[in-house]
């Protein structure tokens, strides 16, 4: 997903371009191919961000502990069907609330916890410089950040900043 931008983000952005020496020269010499790569390459450093969507398919295919599973009282199994069942069969894990059913379904017992951890693997990566500009908050694997804008930037939304 291409971000686009408000009036008041373009701002902040050109700051942000203007204010990094790599970045102001590839937009003082034009080079607005260049400065979009540069701003879609990874933040660094790492900033590490929650994801906005995550399969359940991608969860539970990939080192999901399967035998955890059978361990959830019914409430807490119906809660994880519950945080999946929209069309897309998607979670949007930088929203508090989906955390907080994530924390409360795979919580207890030492494999619980375990599955947990490997849930919110899935759940964050690491943010592109363009991204890092508009997120909030600590962006550590523990903490992650979360974004006001996601996706790749084209060199389209750079003409007339």
């Amino acid at each position: 997903m291409t971000p686009q931008l408000t009036a008041g983000q373009n701002a902040t952005l050109k700051t942000h371009i203007l204010a990094n020496g790599d970045t102001a020269q590839l937009y003082n010499d034009g080079n607005l191919d260049g400065l979009a790569a540069l701003l879609n390459a990874p933040a660094n450093p790492a900033y590490i961000i929650w994801r906005t969507t995550v399969t359940l398919d991608e969860i539970q295919q990939n080192g999901f502990d399967w035998t955890q599973v059978d361990n959830l009282a019914e409430p807490k199994a119906r809660t994880w069907e519950w945080l999946f069942s929209n069309q897309s069969r998607t979670v949007n894990p930088s929203k508090a609330n989906v955390r907080a059913g994530i924390d409360e379904v795979w919580a207890g017992t030492a494999g619980k916890l375990a599955v947990r951890a490997q849930v919110y693997v899935h759940c964050k990566r690491a943010a592109r410089r363009v991204e890092r500009v508009f997120a909030t908050g600590t962006g550590t694997d523990a903490t992650p950040g979360v974004m006001a804008t996601e996706g790749p930037i084209a060199f389209q939304e750079l003409i007339g900043l």
